[in-house]
């Protein structure tokens, strides 16, 4: 249909970032109010402290060298758990996928360890290992069922027609494995990651507070709780929280990254 002068002008599209950025503006700043509103309410600064009150005490750790110590020396423990996951997760669904007999030996030891609560396992851990390794431990623990899991399924939904074409025209196992299981599998891999990260902080923060490990963050939120220092507990969670988000985003823009480059490589695969 034509415009005439006297229709009113067409808006322009908002842009998809600039939309959820918005809305996510809004969401902090309800629940920051809502959070003010019921730290008004309680009154006591060590049940409830006000968001203010929380990042004043978080910008004077945040000057502090021992703050900083605690971030890297958490991350580096449960990124280490993380991709100790990732890598037996992905051997263990190979093993169990292509070769049945494993199966029935690994797939209930892994039922076990996903049905476990966490705080068993770290209980366990602080008698065998050091205090350093056992964050490393718990967060291996909890992601590797999930990686193997979500791999195995992976595996299992491979295309029937491809794989009787692959056999028709003889490929190796390592071709189908590249042309076939890997394109099935991408996006299982890919959940279990973001699923897995999450698990892996939460399972390894929680083994440094109970282990009280050195320079964690775990065990600034657990002297934090013992001395009841509730501002400076709460300023601990907030930067946990802000670091989770920080390395799920980093490894979700790496997982596309990589998924971008597959696809334009796949063509002039051999």
């Amino acid at each position: 249909m034509m415009r005439t002068p006297f229709d009113p002008p067409k808006k322009a599209p908002a842009h998809p970032a600039l939309t959820r950025l918005g809305r996510g503006l809004f969401a902090a700043l309800f629940y920051l109010l809502l959070w003010q509103g019921l730290a008004m309410l309680v009154g006591k600064e060590v049940y409830l402290p006000s968001p203010l009150r929380v990042m004043e005490v978080l910008w004077g750790l945040v000057q502090t060298g021992g703050f900083w110590l605690a971030c890297l020396g958490s991350l580096l423990r449960v990124l280490l758990g993380f991709v100790l996951a990732v890598v037996f997760g992905a051997g263990l669904s190979l093993l169990t996928s292509f070769l049945p007999a494993a199966r029935p030996l690994i797939a209930p030891a892994l039922h076990v360890v996903k049905a476990t609560p966490v705080a068993s396992f770290i209980l366990i851990a602080l008698i065998w290992l050091p205090g350093n390794f056992v964050p490393v431990f718990i967060a291996f623990l909890m992601v590797l069922p999930v990686v193997w899991g979500n791999l195995c399924e992976g595996f299992q939904s491979a295309d029937v027609q491809l794989l009787e074409a692959a056999r028709v025209y003889r490929f190796s196992p390592q071709k189908t494995l590249r042309l076939v299981y890997l394109p099935a599998v991408q996006p299982y891999f890919f959940a279990a990651c973001k699923t897995g990260a999450g698990l892996a902080w939460k399972a390894g923060i929680a083994a440094e507070a109970l282990g009280r490990t050195a320079h964690s963050i775990g065990r600034g939120i657990y002297d934090s709780k013992m001395y009841l220092e509730i501002p400076q507990l709460f300023a601990y969670t907030a930067a946990l929280i802000l670091l989770s988000l920080a390395f799920e985003r980093l490894l979700a823009a790496i997982l596309r990254r990589a998924a971008r480059a597959r696809t334009k490589g796949a063509p002039h695969g051999k």
